[in-house]
């Protein structure tokens, strides 16, 4: 019996994707479980795999590449040998033969392109869309992009709309992900932004001695932000409340502590978990920050990778920005952001003298946490801030 081929959900916002490629042809053998098209979604390009054995049936009408689609578009089937397809099987029982798609009057069905080649054409702000493609079966790949970027800088291609000195940019199906979520952290939620200052003179001198001993065995010291990381897990394990989301009339309280990191990247912010930051160590969470980071930029995340999170952390610090109003990661019910570290004058120990500071705001739901609780917790980061040590070892 055939098996139907449908357009996956690959995030919690995901209403619609830009199907890429088919990876297999039409009446080709396939495997369970073995990447069979491309689908651009909320934030990952992604290779969905096949759910059954069989042989590729693509019908009439089958969403051409380039073309957005409802999660849950029908796009094919999984046949057994022998087979036949269900549009041949309505045929031959006299039933309409349905048509194939035709784009829109005056709109070109966009070519094929690679995932690569389209991410390349990011980079470069190509229009793929607008090429011609010297792969197999006319497939767009890398190679055609740089030279559309090349033949760009001359003067030779324009690869942007461009009217009365303005440029247009479209509306990507990630930038219209990362649109609706961060409209609904500020308009489905009650958000509320509290803010404290740290001295955080421990906490670099720490980062110096563990550069120091992880350089001595060949690893890489860690960031500000790891140290962020694990110091607000240890926080959110004495103020759990911190730890939760919103699910209809229930608070939902996770017992794991699953950390999404902000990252920014060319096409825009993405926030993968660090799953079960509670039970990793320091060098354990600084390997995977890195690798995060250099799969969100080359946008290699897979969808699984993306999916979830408990509690979120933004750093841009190292943008030099002092302190901003963090937005919610719904259904997350808080987010701590971290601003840079700077030498400013401070009493310590009774002398004014010049401290490393640093800036602190969390932004909460209060339909979820009220603003005792939130300002406890935030009290406590800012307490292991300032007196790390007990947390980490050289």
């Amino acid at each position: 019996m055939a098996f139907e081929i449908r357009v996956p959900r690959l995030g919690w916002t995901m209403e619609t994707g830009t199907f890429v490629a088919w990876l297999k042809k039409d009446g080709e053998t396939v495997a369970e479980g073995e990447p069979l098209f491309t689908i651009d979604g909320d934030k990952a390009l992604q290779d969905a795999e096949s759910m059954a054995s069989g042989i590729l049936g693509i019908p009439p009408g089958s969403p051409a590449p380039g073309s957005v689609v409802e999660v849950g578009t029908l796009l094919g089937y999984v046949l057994e040998p022998g087979e036949a397809p269900p549009w041949e099987r309505e045929r031959g029982s006299g039933a309409a033969t349905p048509a194939p798609l035709e784009p829109a009057a005056g709109l070109d069905v966009p070519p094929a392109a690679s995932p690569r080649a389209q991410r390349i054409a990011r980079e470069l702000g190509v229009d793929w869309t607008r090429l011609r493609g010297s792969g197999r079966t006319g497939r767009i790949v890398e190679r055609d992009v740089r030279e559309a970027a090349k033949a760009a800088t001359s003067g030779m291609t324009a690869t942007a709309e461009t009217a009365a000195g303005r440029k247009r940019i479209p509306l990507t199906p990630m930038r219209r992900a990362i649109a609706e979520r961060m409209h609904a952290g500020t308009s489905v939620a009650a958000p509320v932004t509290l803010t404290t200052e740290a001295d955080a003179t421990e906490l670099a001198l720490l980062k110096e001695r563990l550069a120091q001993s992880w350089g001595a065995e060949g690893d890489r010291g860690p960031t500000f932000t790891d140290l962020f990381i694990v110091l607000t897990a240890k926080a959110l394990a004495v103020h759990p409340a911190l730890n939760a989301r919103l699910d209809g009339d229930e608070i939902v309280i996770e017992d794991a502590i699953d950390l999404c990191l902000a990252i920014d990247t060319p096409e825009g912010l993405m926030a993968p978990p660090i799953r079960h930051v509670e039970r990793k160590s320091l060098r354990e969470i600084a390997r995977e920050t890195r690798s995060l980071i250099e799969k969100a930029r080359s946008r290699t995340l897979s969808a699984d990778e993306l999916r979830g999170g408990t509690f979120t952390l933004t750093n841009l610090g190292m943008y030099g920005v002092d302190a901003f109003t963090p937005i919610l990661n719904l259904p997350q019910c808080a987010v701590l952001g971290v601003g840079r570290i700077l030498a400013r004058p401070a009493v310590h120990e009774g002398v004014v003298m010049p401290r490393l500071r640093v800036d602190l705001s969390l932004t909460v739901d209060h339909r979820v946490v009220d603003g005792g609780p939130a300002a406890r917790f935030l009290s406590t980061v800012r307490e292991y801030v300032e007196a790390p040590a007990r947390w980490f070892s050289p």
